[in-house]
């Protein structure tokens, strides 16, 4: 004789009608589906079968509830709204960390923490965990985020080498010093012996790590390394500072620029006071997000692989939100490589 099935009542499958199906408690059956513990093996099964015979649809602010998750990570940008939807490397940047969470049917928050104000109302944000972690980026001196978020305890990982904090946070990062190192070596190679730099803001880690590889290849070479002037990785700040450096230096035959974008205004200073590229001075960029292909000359590269390095600054995240990875804070480092083009 046929076992009578458990009547369903019409319209969409509830939470009930799946603890009845599996024959076990509500409270059990909403740990099952939710991800929650203290659910039995044979209980578990029970509960699965139930979910995929009657088609049910969990409840996303149940399963919050049982596993505390929000299912959402940010992604945080000390930046003005400006920089972040101009500037390539933060669009690297988004879509490496967005390719991850798709993958886990994770939401993208997007905090821009603007110093002041700004940064006080993202960590209050933080700190009311709307979010499960966070994933960092463009940081400065004295936005102090990586102390801030390893006091809160939320899961967090650095795109970049934090400026203090270091040592209590993952980061992944590019070897800017070396990088900076080769693409001067390049200019030596060249014949070039008044190489000048274009550095990135003195209180960014890149920034310093970079000029710290132009010193490094300049001091090997016997070279002097007087000609330095800031920019803060835009483009109209690789222009102002190409026209003061070569205002100083007129007699400048090379210049490593810390990023593609300031070394594209860069080129248009030279350009303007007819100095031929390479012919008069050789140029090297960092990044090789787009921009050095489409300028003119076409510019020679340290290319980083900024959509890589946040993909896996995101899976690294990610295993700390799961406790598969709760050691020490890791140290990503990953090598630059050259890409030769026509200004060098």
């Amino acid at each position: 004789m046929d076992t009578p099935r458990t009547p369903i009542r019409p319209g969409s499958p509830t939470l009930d009608d799946v603890a009845r199906i599996a024959g076990v408690s509500r409270a059990t059956a909403s740990r099952a589906i939710n991800g929650g513990q203290r659910v039995s093996a044979r209980a578990q099964s029970a509960v699965d079968d139930a979910v995929q015979t009657l088609g049910y649809v969990p409840n996303p602010a149940a399963r919050s509830l049982v596993t505390r998750r929000t299912d959402s990570i940010a992604v945080v940008v000390p930046e003005p709204d400006d920089r972040v939807f101009s500037d390539p490397f933060f669009a690297g940047t988004l879509r490496g960390v967005n390719g991850v969470l798709a993958e886990r049917d994770i939401q993208l928050v997007l905090l821009l923490a603007r110093p002041g104000a700004s940064t006080a109302r993202t960590l209050r944000y933080l700190t009311n965990r709307h979010v499960d972690g966070a994933v960092v980026t463009s940081h400065h001196r004295d936005d102090r985020l990586a102390e801030h978020l390893a006091d809160l305890g939320l899961p967090c990982v650095f795109g970049g080498r934090p400026w203090t904090g270091g040592d209590r946070v993952t980061y992944v990062d590019v070897d800017n010093t070396a990088g900076e190192r080769e693409a001067t070596e390049v200019l030596i190679a060249r014949g070039c012996r008044r190489i000048g730099t274009i550095a990135g803001p003195a209180d960014m880690t890149a920034g310093v790590d970079r000029l710290e590889g132009w010193r490094q290849a300049m001091a090997a070479a016997g070279l002097d390394a007087d000609a330095v002037e800031h920019g803060d990785f835009t483009e109209g700040s690789g222009e102002e500072a190409a026209r003061a450096l070569l205002e100083r230096h007129p007699d400048l035959d090379g210049l490593v620029v810390a990023s593609d974008l300031m070394a594209s205004g860069a080129l248009r200073v030279l350009a303007g006071l007819g100095r031929r590229v390479p012919d008069d001075v050789a140029v090297v960029g960092f990044d090789d997000l787009g921009v050095a292909e489409r300028t003119t000359p076409t510019l020679t590269t340290m290319r980083q692989p900024v959509e890589e390095m946040a993909a896996r600054a995101t899976e690294l995240l990610l295993e700390r939100i799961d406790g598969v990875e709760e050691g020490h804070p890791m140290r990503v480092i990953v090598p630059p490589v050259l890409v030769r083009r026509e200004s060098a």
